[in-house]
């Protein structure tokens, strides 16, 4: 079908066309007449995503994911937040309400749980596309009831979404304060074990006495270290008391007053003995006496030296009695400081139980105290931006609206009828339809001939 053609029978069967038109625009001005009108109230609410959690300080991750406000949308359009508004609204309480429930149920069911599908159905919740707003609106035919029903939907949001942030840490709560009781008993144990074990080993410093124990330790070590080179010395130089000659060297001998003192009465009584033998002989009476007089002195400083000689046994015997002595002392005060290393370790032991069962309390009780506060906040991240108020103009039905649509609509349905009619009943319309209904080329046009009145008389008069 060529363009011509399509206008050639839009010509030839115009009348149906507008009769077509005529009817679905009369019908569709009509029955917008005819429906009940209804009411559409809109509240905005702002939900705040990028404003620190009052409590922790820190702006949730879940709060800026992109299905956030999805999500939001789906609570809006629950059945909790739906039945919240039921029982806001009271329609468990209004005998119509009631009525009108039994009357479709039969009494089955919950009356929250019909009442919230019907009013879901008129519900009409759309997230911003570029901010964090959301806009709740309700189609009623009573403006007052649409707007109320639009407010409550807004409020019974914002209190769902408080209880879903409440109800988790009332659980949380619950849990860490069992957590806490626990943890503060092993706390207690740990530091009543702590002080026991202070109070067995007398530990009240951590490092006082211990330094105090390794000086007198570094101090015997240098004691018994004297004491080993004294013992050494005294035992060399009684070694040297049974040989004369050896004797006669030691230093006690050589530094003793009393020998310097016979030494040199000795030296003068030889001296004279030896002038007497040269000056008497030794047979004569004075070299005798003087003889006599120089062996008792020898015997005396012998003696002398036998004494002294003596006495360095005595030293030595003690040096060795002090050696063992230190030596015993030393090996204690070693026991005695390993001992108080073990001590500290097992101290050093039980002091990290406390702290890490220290540490373990306090975040629990952190954690205890913050859970405890988002229990019992009464905030909440999303605000009534604008409630609804009554509208004053109809949402629906739009007459102007409707009317264009039908006039489109009608338009397609009328030239559809046209076609319909003339694909029922094919005409020739023109040269084109000639040709294809004949399947032979046109070879001329025969202009139609234009009669006025009177010849038309003449000719109906002449037949």
């Amino acid at each position: 079908m060529t363009f011509q053609q399509f206008l050639l029978i839009l010509r030839a069967r115009w009348l149906v066309g507008v009769a077509v038109l005529f009817i679905v625009v009369a019908t569709t001005v009509a029955v917008s007449l005819v429906l009940p009108k209804q009411y559409t109230s809109t509240t905005s609410v702002l939900i705040d995503v990028k404003s620190p959690d009052p409590i922790l300080g820190v702006t949730l991750p879940a709060l800026v994911t992109p299905g956030y406000m999805a999500t939001q949308v789906d609570i809006v359009t629950s059945d909790r937040v739906a039945q919240r508004v039921v029982r806001m609204l009271g329609f468990e309480k209004s005998p119509q309400a009631i009525e009108q429930w039994r009357q479709a149920t039969e009494g089955q069911g919950s009356i929250e749980a019909y009442y919230a599908e019907l009013l879901k159905k008129k519900l009409d919740v759309k997230p911003s596309r570029e901010s964090n707003v959301l806009a709740i609106g309700f189609d009623g035919q009573d403006p007052a009831f649409s707007a109320a029903v639009a407010n409550a939907f807004a409020q019974a949001y914002i209190d769902t979404n408080l209880e879903l942030k409440i109800e988790p840490a009332k659980q949380y709560a619950s849990w860490f304060a069992g957590q806490s009781k626990a943890l503060r008993e092993e706390l207690e144990k740990a530091q009543n074990k702590l002080s026991a074990f202070q109070m067995e080993s007398g530990i009240v410093a951590t490092d006082e006495r211990l330094d105090i124990e390794n000086a007198r330790l570094a101090e015997l070590s240098s004691q018994y270290t004297a004491i080993q080179a004294q013992r050494s010395d005294t035992a060399s130089r009684q070694a040297q008391v049974g040989n004369a000659q050896q004797l006669d060297s030691l230093p006690e001998v050589q530094q003793n007053s009393l020998i310097i003192g016979l030494k040199s009465e000795l030296a003068r009584g030889e001296a004279r003995l030896n002038e007497m033998s040269q000056r008497y002989g030794r047979n004569h009476p004075e070299y005798q006496r003087a003889q006599g007089e120089v062996d008792v002195m020898k015997a005396k400083l012998e003696a002398e030296m036998k004494k002294v000689a003596s006495t360095l046994g005595t030293s030595n015997r003690v040096n060795v009695q002090r050696e063992a002595e230190v030596r015993a002392a030393l090996s204690a005060q070693k026991a005695r400081v390993l001992e108080l290393k073990k001590q500290r370790d097992d101290l050093a032991v039980l002091q990290r139980e406390v702290e890490s069962a220290q540490r373990a309390y306090d975040a629990v009780a952190q954690r205890f105290t913050q859970t405890t506060l988002e229990s019992q906040t009464t905030q909440t991240n999303i605000v009534v931006l604008t409630p609804a108020i009554p509208p004053i103009e109809p949402s629906s039905p739009n007459i102007l609206l409707n009317t264009l649509v039908s006039i489109f609509l009608g338009t397609l349905l009328a030239v559809g009828t046209v076609l319909l009619l003339e694909l029922l009943d094919q005409r020739v319309r023109g040269d084109d339809d000639l040709q294809q209904l004949l399947g032979v080329p046109v070879l001329g046009l025969v202009s139609a001939v234009k009669f006025n009145k009177s010849a038309k008389r003449a000719r109906a008069a002449a037949a």
